[in-house]
């Protein structure tokens, strides 16, 4: 995955950002990969592309991508997790419950780090093992 847009902060800098800065960046990450592959694999109208995406991008989803692949992340990872996780978020969700909310949340934590940290790599890895629905 070739970045486009300059990452100048290092590892060390990242480290320091609140989990929920992680998590702002890896919801965009994230939701831009969903729409690319949404694109690339049909031929959806822009309407259909959006009702699609959301089945992806929505809080549950999310939450159930990360039990996934919980296991398969390193021990690093994991703790990015549990800082996403825990992250005193005062934003209730309103088409999700806490718990699937606080996951989605340690999710999008975790590809905003990995994003941010030029992990770009192992970001597609963990993007690739993602099936989505009408695949297999």
């Amino acid at each position: 995955m070739e970045s486009f847009i300059e990452l100048v902060k290092d590892e060390e800098e990242v480290n320091l950002m609140p989990p929920l800065v992680w998590a702002y960046v890896g919801d965009c990450v994230y939701e831009l990969y969903i729409r690319t592959k949404l694109v690339e694999e049909t031929k959806l109208k822009p309407h259909s592309l959006h009702i699609k995406s959301i089945k992806y991008v929505k809080a549950k989803a999310q939450a159930e991508i990360l039990k996934d692949i919980h296991e398969n992340l390193t021990e690093k990872e994991q703790e990015i997790v549990r800082r996403g996780r825990n992250a005193q978020n005062h934003h209730l969700p309103k088409n999700a419950n806490v718990q699937d909310y606080m996951y989605a949340t340690a999710f999008e934590a975790l590809v905003g780090y990995l994003y941010l940290t030029k992990q770009h790599n192992r970001l597609k890895e963990i993007f690739d093992n993602i099936v989505l629905e009408g695949e297999n």
